[in-house]
């Protein structure tokens, strides 16, 4: 693209977001020009923030984050990479000492026209020229598209690499300048035919652009540059009156807003994320803009030293041929350098040995990366921000693009802190951490976080700031708003449990308030069931932090009590679907009441509940399912014999049972993965009565059964799965399962104890534990045999 020479007036710099070539470009464009102002596409309000680009611990990606002050979640951003022509723009003329300013319209009227509060202000900046090529309600979807397809290219990114992108930082031309020139000329002829290309509120922007461009002539002169979208370029250089471009804005519809910088990240600027004016490729084009030369082979090396990380084998060999290669296809395809497909292409071929596996990390890791800007403290934020970042600093938990788990030992000062502060941010929908399940995290004195930030929970954040100024104040406020309006029993015992975690004792008293009121008022036995695992974890968690929760443990006892009362009722006449939902809520209270059998408000509560257990167990208008899980419970916890669970299930899979019904008990007995396979495994009654039980259900009836067998036994683990059908395949004559008397051998084991073969094993169990290898009875060959070792314990 070579161009004609640049019109006089104001330089008309037209851009695509986020283009490293067209970032080198402007910056030539200003250097060769030296204007006495620059003027950037964005909000004007972002004027006194501006001065900010220029702090040393300002780190793009970053973002300037407009929200309206009455409605937080109405939110935009504008995000720009050290890559994006404004930044340089911005970086260059501060760096000059040149006045620059924004002159799009003000994000108090583009907030208020946005139809919903997600930021879609940041969409708009890309309308002209990343619009998917299928969005045929437009005239004109993709502009850089049509002058891609008018040059022969089938792919518009390509084009523009071509054009722009990939063109030399020191280019041949004598005017710098001159390329913007012919852009302009052609999105000139390009808004001939299309008009405003379907969007029809740029009419209003540009509108506005023109105004302010003709307040910074009077001020300036003509000697002014201006950087915005090239799709704009033809508009503000268009000969229109004052008098119309006023009428055009008059009367817009108008909000308080407030604008700061925010950290964005490379993963936000990839289009995939959402983000309308974004590119593929932020990675890539963020090294092709730093790289001072050979951005091919530095490519490279950064790929061959990720591989390297991830414990693949990529020599310096693999280096010099996938440039080769790259170079290679950009030739045969005749680029002017290898490009993002090119080089993929390579890696793909010689680094990966055709996997996409490997690929789809350098995909993620240094195409799209995973880069997090920084903004300096003296960036203007709500209150809510200022303390959530000193709680950041103080508590050493940096916020990260790259998601990362997080182990707490609550046993630590520090890790306590962290779990508080995570938990209240959850607590005002600030989803930095999520709970995740860990190493030794089921324990009462740990916690696994998956920790990622995005940077949309700075409008989270902003959003929360309505509750208070700090984050121990905003969490309380919203805790105890929650407690009032709740209406469900099983949303206070949940917002009760979240408080303790959060340890929030200011909102804990209008919690236990408002869970009394409830508690009083709800007699359904399934409310009920479902608030109780929340209380008798939250008891818990108490202990764990030292919270006094007698009062708490006094409501859960009550809630147990009336479970146990009218439980028994409520498992009668339920279908198939009813009998599933309150089988769970069974397994839960049994948990729970696990939990609460130490407190003192709960004396003889385990007792009482196995009560319970035996009545839904013998019961014969139970459901099955519900049967066989009592039966199972009592087995677990000791309450009942083998002989007697032997008994109940010969009953419940007795001839006169339908099928359906005994196949429920038997998932109910067996079912689920908390080692009810094992059970089968070394209990040979109960693996015999199954097995005679499914090996006499009628043929006609057998389809009818069998999905839920199959979801039954699905669930165990393929070892135990395999071990079952060996046992089964055997028959009784080798020891496998049969409906015999207690006593017999365990199903694939001996008839008895064979001691002097467990015997010879105690001497190498002394030797793994450091023990003394003495002599024990019937093992004299075994000790003989190690006495060459030296083995003294």
């Amino acid at each position: 693209m070579t161009g004609a020479a640049p019109a006089a007036g104001p330089l008309l710099l037209g851009v695509r977001h986020h283009g490293p070539g067209s970032a080198r470009a402007v910056r030539a464009a200003l250097e060769a020009a030296l204007p006495k102002a620059v003027l950037i596409e964005g909000p004007p309000e972002g004027d006194a923030l501006l001065p900010l680009a220029a702090d040393e611990r300002m780190r793009p990606p970053v973002a300037l984050l407009a929200h309206a002050v009455d409605d937080p979640g109405r939110a935009a951003f504008w995000p720009l990479a050290e890559f994006s022509p404004e930044w340089v723009a911005i970086r260059w003329a501060l760096g000059h000492d040149v006045p620059v300013r924004f002159i799009d319209l003000p994000a108090a009227h583009s907030l208020a026209m946005t139809d919903s509060p997600d930021g879609s202000e940041d969409k708009e900046r890309g309308a002209e020229e990343a619009a998917p090529a299928d969005a045929v309600a437009a005239p004109l979807a993709d502009p850089i598209g049509a002058l891609a397809e008018a040059a022969g290219y089938d792919d518009p990114e390509r084009w523009w690499e071509d054009v722009v992108e990939h063109r030399a930082p020191n280019g041949e031309l004598a005017d710098p300048r001159a390329p913007f020139a012919a852009l302009g000329e052609a999105m000139t002829a390009l808004r001939e035919v299309y008009g405003d290309g379907g969007h029809p509120r740029d009419a209003v922007r540009e509108a506005y652009m023109r105004i302010q461009l003709r307040a910074a002539r009077k001020e300036f002169g003509d000697d002014i540059a201006v950087v915005c979208g090239a799709w704009h370029v033809p508009a503000l250089g268009a000969r229109t009156t004052v008098t119309a471009d006023r009428a055009l804005v008059r009367g817009l519809p108008k909000v308080k807003a407030e604008l700061t910088w925010v950290p964005w990240t490379h993963r936000r600027l990839a289009r995939h994320s959402g983000y309308g004016a974004g590119i593929d490729s932020p990675g890539w084009y963020g090294h092709l803009f730093a790289a001072p030369d050979r951005p091919v082979e530095r490519w490279m090396t950064k790929v061959a030293g990720l591989l390297r990380d991830e414990d693949r084998f990529v020599s310096s060999a693999h280096v010099i041929e996938a440039v080769r290669l790259a170079g290679t296809l950009a030739a045969m395809r005749g680029r002017p350098l290898a490009g993002l497909d090119e080089t993929t292409d390579a890696i793909r071929a010689v680094m990966c040995e055709g996997s996409d596996v490997p690929l789809a990390l350098v995909r993620d890791r240094l195409i799209v990366g995973e880069t997090l800007g920084e903004v300096p403290d003296t960036a203007p934020a709500v209150p809510l921000q200022r303390d959530l970042t000193r709680l950041q600093r103080t508590l050493r938990l940096k916020p990260e693009a790259q998601e990362r788990e997080l182990e707490l030992d609550l046993r630590k000062d520090t890790d306590a802190s962290r779990s508080r502060l995570l938990h209240r941010l959850r607590l005002l929908a600030v989803g930095w951490g999520e709970p995740a399940t860990g190493r030794g995290s089921t324990g009462t004195f740990r916690e696994t976080w998956r920790l990622h930030w995005e940077p949309e929970l700075h409008v989270r954040v902003a959003e929360a700031g309505v509750w208070g100024t700090t984050v121990l104040s905003a969490a309380t406020a919203k805790a105890e708003s929650e407690a009032v309006s709740a209406t469900a029993l099983a949303e206070v015992t949940a917002l009760a449990e979240r408080c303790l975690l959060a340890e929030l004792p200011e909102a804990l008293p209008v919690v236990m308030r408002a869970l009394a009121d409830r508690a009083a008022l709800d007699a359904d036995v399934g409310h009920l069931a479902d608030a109780l695992p929340a209380l008798a974890r939250t008891l818990r968690y108490g202990d764990v932090r030292s919270t006094d929760t007698a009062a708490l443990g006094e409501v859960a006892a009550g809630l147990a009590e009336r479970i146990c009362v009218g439980l028994p009722p409520a498992c009668t006449g339920l279908d198939a679907d009813g009998a599933a939902e309150l089988r769970r809520k069974v397994d839960g209270v049994h948990t729970a009441i696990g939990l609460l059998a130490g407190t003192v408000s709960a004396v003889g509560l385990r007792e009482r509940w196995a009560a319970v257990l035996h009545k839904l167990a013998a019961r014969d208008t139970v459901a099955g399912v519900i049967r066989g899980r009592s039966t199972r419970l009592l087995l677990d916890d000791g309450r009942l014999e083998e002989d007697d669970a032997a008994r109940l299930m010969g009953l419940a899979l007795s001839p006169g049972t339908p099928p359906a019904d005994a196949a429920a008990w038997i998932e109910g007995f067996v079912g689920g993965a908390d080692g009810g396979g094992m059970l089968l495994v070394h209990d040979e009654r109960l693996l015999g009565l199954v097995d005679a039980w499914l090996a006499g259900v009628p043929a006609d009836t057998f389809t009818d059964v069998l999905p839920l067998l199959r979801r039954t036994f699905s669930a165990y683990e393929a070892g135990v799965r395999r071990t079952l059908g060996e046992l089964v395949r055997r028959g009784p004559a080798a020891g496998a399962p049969a409906a015999t008397a207690a006593g017999t051998a365990a199903p694939g084991f001996g008839p008895g104890l064979d001691e002097a073969r467990a015997d010879a094993v105690v001497p190498v169990l002394r030797l793994l534990l450091g023990l003394n290898t003495e002599r024990t009875e019937g093992a004299e060959g075994a000790d003989n045999a190690m006495e060459p070792l030296g083995a003294t314990g």
